[in-house]
């Protein structure tokens, strides 16, 4: 004797909800040797009496499109943003709300994931949580040195970085040597430059900054011999100047991070046929830096939180 095995999901369905409506045998039974539910089995014998055997096609189960859904033009426009600034969801959204396109963050992200737009980033598995102390601009200035990529007309250039960790607004400059005089007239070029006071500065341990950690310049007692440039001219402005723990760039993490930014959409972007091309280029990136949303300023720019923050706090003036 032959057996008929159902062939599809429609027919596998059929062979246990006829016996139900057919009233052969009582629901509760069938539950009893059957592999699905009896909360399937209600349902599929429900649908049957109303549609009949095409009600028991299986549907998709894939998200429907529904009225609200983001128009085409506005994922075109999103995802043109996305390649020409490189920026994320929540900047994007940001930028097109000013533009006068309002679309959730959530939406752009999905829209970004799905073009494949997005970094992969791996799975952290410890996660710790660190306690952010509230900054004023100035109480906190992170400065460091980045090697400008390559050469420009056959020489090294050094990009020495100051930014706020309160704002984020920064200052760049260019100079063809990473020596401790210049670390000293950075020092100065962002005193002049920056909108606030300036209160303390945080660098590395390289030599450029500090000899603290140099051998040739320690005693036996552990005390240094001479005081370096940089902090004897810290000492004369009543700046604070801390180093970083050794070995712990993620301690410097706001510049850091800026300066990957430098290198994605900077010189990864462009070439330099001088120094005074170099040096254009740079001050146009840095006025567009200073001009750019910033997650960790809820959507304002270093020179919107600024202006704010002196309407807010304006300065003492002497009556």
């Amino acid at each position: 004797m032959a057996i008929h095995m159902a062939k599809t999901i429609k027919e596998e369905r059929l062979r246990w909800v006829l016996p139900i409506v057919h009233k052969e045998i009582k629901l509760v039974d069938v539950a009893k040797v059957c592999p699905y539910s009896k909360r399937s089995l209600e349902r599929w014998a429900t649908v049957y009496k109303k549609g009949g055997v095409k009600a028991l096609e299986p549907k998709s189960t894939a998200r429907k499109t529904q009225e609200n859904e983001t128009p085409i033009r506005i994922k075109e426009h999103i995802i043109e943003l996305r390649k020409q600034t490189k920026k994320c969801a929540l900047k994007l959204h940001w930028q097109m709300k000013k533009e006068g396109l309002v679309v959730p963050a959530r939406t752009i992200g999905e829209i970004l994931k799905r073009e494949g737009l997005v970094r992969k980033y791996r799975v952290k598995r410890i996660k710790y949580k660190y306690l952010k102390a509230v900054l004023n601009p100035g109480e906190l200035v992170e400065v460091d040195v980045k090697y400008v990529p390559g050469s420009v007309a056959g020489r090294q250039y050094f990009q020495y970085t100051a930014i706020d960790r309160a704002s984020r607004w920064r200052h760049l400059e260019i100079y063809d040597e990473q020596i401790n005089h210049h670390s000293v007239l950075f020092l100065e070029e962002i005193i002049r430059r920056a909108p606030f006071m300036i209160l303390a500065i945080k660098t590395d341990n390289h030599s450029t900054f500090t000899n603290y950690y140099t051998g040739t310049n320690k005693r036996s007692d552990l005390l240094v011999k001479s005081l370096h440039a940089l902090d004897a001219r810290c000492r004369a402005l009543e700046i604070k100047h801390y180093l970083i723990d050794p070995g712990k760039p993620a301690q410097n993490g706001t510049v850091e991070r800026s300066h990957r930014e430098d290198q994605e959409k900077l010189y990864d972007q462009h070439s330099f046929t001088s120094e005074e091309d170099l040096r254009y280029y740079l001050r146009l990136w840095n006025m567009y830096y200073n001009d750019l949303e910033h997650c960790g300023l809820n959507g304002k720019t270093p020179n919107e939180f600024l202006a704010n923050y002196q309407l807010i706090n304006p300065p003492n003036v002497p009556a």
